[in-house]
Order: structure tokens, then sequence, then C-alpha cells
């Protein structure tokens, strides 16, 4: 069980750093924006990345690994939280509608993220 959670809190401080990264890279590329574009860029990208994990484990037998990149790494990268302050900030802010622009966005093209990373990796592994 501790050992479990160590791989945890070492897969969630990879996620992390990982999302404070692609923020710093978004800003550095597009410059500071009102639009939460690299909270976006991360819920998609750890969408598409948990749909491509979850079918390398279950082909591959790696579902011993789920606690450090699910639940860790990837648990660590997505920002459910930030997610929703960013909604949140973008509607007291008067921004009514780019905040539901944004929940919509969110949540539409996490779930396409997931459902292409589960394709890419029925595709390459089968």
């Amino acid at each position: 069980m501790f050992g479990t959670l160590l791989t945890v809190a070492a897969g969630g401080a990879i996620g992390a750093s990982l999302r404070y990264l692609t923020g710093v890279m978004v800003v550095r590329l597009l410059g500071q924006t009102g639009f939460p574009v690299a909270i976006i860029l991360v819920n998609v990208l750890g969408s598409f990345l948990m749909g491509v994990f979850v079918v390398l484990a279950a082909q591959r037998g790696l579902t011993y690994l789920s606690p450090l990149v699910m639940t860790g790494v990837l648990g660590g990268f997505t920002t459910f939280s930030a997610f929703s302050l960013e909604a949140v900030s973008l509607y007291e802010r008067g921004d009514a509608g780019q905040a539901v622009l944004y929940v919509c966005l969110s949540v539409a093209l996490s779930i396409l993220g997931l459902v292409a990373g589960l394709a890419v990796a029925r595709g390459v592994l089968t």
C-alpha cells in the first residue's frame, strides 16, 4: 500500500510538472491570452494519452502501471479543478459566452481526445 502511494505521488509530481511546462510553452508560443488554452490542451492531451494507455495496459498486461500512469502522471497532468476555476472566472468576469465555449470545447475535445487515443492505440497494436 505504501509503495503504491509513493508511486502515485511520484507520478503526480511528474504530471504536475508537465502541466506547468505546458502552460509555460503555451504562453511562449501564444503570449498571454484571456482564454485558458493551456488547460484545454492538457485536458485533451491527457484524455488522448489515457485512451492510449488503457489499450496498452489491457493488451500488454501493464495494468500494474495504472497507479503510476493513470492516477499519478495523468491525474497530475490533467486539470479538472483548474478547468472548473477557469470556467467560473470567465463567467464572473462577464464573459459568459467564453465560459460556455470553454466548457463545451473542453468536454467535447477531451472526449474526442480519449476516443482518438483508443483508436490510435488499437490501430497500432492490432
